[in-house]
């Protein structure tokens, strides 16, 4: 049965997002997307016409919200008749628009965990600070609510349930490594939100080693890495939301989360720390006027999303897990490649936002068939993994695995 869609956001990944809602309209149902900025999302909806991407005939619709306003959220709700809620918004939003979604019944997806704008680098596990408090509240309810099914968190976290379920008798380590061997082009930018992008590193990283949460400073451990396609790439051990679930509910002693950074930004964004320019806590200028500093650096920087149509090459992202199989050792790298430039051509997104994107409307389209249709609070490695790969491998994101010399596509049957 069809289900109306809402997607909140109107940035680079609800762009894919809602490309990849009208390409499988025919599950998904009506579209919905709603901003503070109308003019963003109505931009959206005209990239999506231009592309003649809907599937078979169906409504796009452009709104404007305040998507903290919860008892805006549930109207709009139940206005549209939506049955699933994508929220690709600001991590900022997580808790209003999951009331929203309690309220009105309608399922609730998200990319990413709910920071509080007034706190940075909480203590682990993350989820267990707003999320998971709500477990009860959401099952009570009866509504579907799915954490974190972006790629990192989301199809990472199916990459370890399917390495638990398939590939190993015990799990003893899984190492995260997203690199993006891209390039936009500018002098410096980031991929997504520069807000939340720069707050991700400024704090403590924490990650579960040994069976317990272990802190480091951000550049303080790197490693290189030998890729498949994008070759060797030097990576940092960095705090990251899928390491927070992962390491709770599936029982592995070693969880960790590296990102590929180059020597530029590395430097950029320390002489903006130095400075105090990545601060969150407000100045006064000379003149009198209180300023955020991060603020303040996130206006002067390019939008993510005006990245897109010079980006070039290529991201691989994967799950490296090593454990034991009939009493032997084993390692497996579970991963996909993305390209940049297809992604931009396809949707008119960056490979960073199309591999957020895509994962939620996989979810989406799972929980209108009734297959995640779980209604309680999960996050994506408590659901059963391969409904999920099966259609990533469809519409977009194709999984490989490599053992050994043995490199290839993981099979469906």
């Amino acid at each position: 049965m069809k289900k109306t869609v809402l997607i909140i956001g109107a940035g680079g990944v609800a762009q894919v997002v809602a490309h990849k809602c009208a390409q499988n309209n025919d599950v998904l149902g009506d579209i919905h997307i709603a901003s503070r900025t109308l003019a963003k999302c109505e931009a959206i909806m005209a990239s999506v016409r231009g592309k003649n991407a809907l599937k078979v005939d169906g409504r796009l619709e452009a709104h404007a919200l305040d998507a903290m306003d919860v008892a805006a959220t549930t109207a709009l709700i139940e206005k549209t008749g939506a049955a699933i809620v994508i929220n690709v918004g600001s991590a900022f939003l997580n808790m209003s628009v999951l009331s929203a979604c309690v309220a009105t019944g309608a399922a609730y997806i998200d990319t990413a965990i709910h920071e509080d704008p007034m706190k940075v680098c909480e203590t682990p596990p993350w989820y267990a600070n707003y999320e998971w408090k709500r477990r009860e509240e959401v099952e009570k309810a009866g509504v579907t609510a799915i954490l974190g099914a972006g790629f990192d968190p989301g199809v990472v976290n199916a990459y370890a349930r399917l390495a638990h379920d398939e590939y190993f008798d015990r799990i003893d380590s899984i190492d995260i490594v997203d690199i993006n061997a891209g390039s936009h082009g500018r002098y410096f930018a980031t991929n997504f939100d520069p807000e939340i992008n720069f707050r991700e590193f400024t704090g403590q990283v924490w990650s579960w080693q040994e069976g317990k949460w272990t802190s480091n400073t951000m550049f303080e451990v790197g490693r290189e890495w030998d890729l498949p396609v994008v070759g060797r790439q030097k990576a940092y051990l960095t705090g990251h939301d899928e390491v927070h679930s992962l390491s709770q509910i599936l029982g592995v002693p070693n969880v960790r989360f590296w990102m590929g950074f180059g020597d530029h930004y590395i430097n950029v964004f320390t002489v903006l720390k130095n400075l105090g320019l990545l601060s969150e806590k407000p100045v006064k200028t000379a003149e009198g006027l209180e300023v955020v500093p991060l603020k303040v650096v996130k206006a002067v920087l390019p939008d993510p999303g005006s990245l897109a149509p010079d980006y070039t090459g290529k991201t691989c992202i994967g799950d490296l897990v090593r454990g034991v199989k009939d009493g032997k050792a084993r390692e497996v790298f579970i991963y996909n490649v993305a390209d940049h430039k297809e992604a931009y051509e396809e949707v008119g997104s960056q490979g960073i936002s199309y591999t957020a994107g895509v994962p939620a409307v996989a979810a989406a389209m799972l929980i209108a068939t009734g297959e995640w249709d779980v209604r309680k609070m999960a996050n994506v490695e408590d659901l059963p993994p391969r409904p999920f790969l099966d259609i990533l491998n469809r519409i977009g994101l194709p999984t490989r695995i490599k053992e050994g010399e043995t490199d290839g596509a993981l099979t469906f049957s």
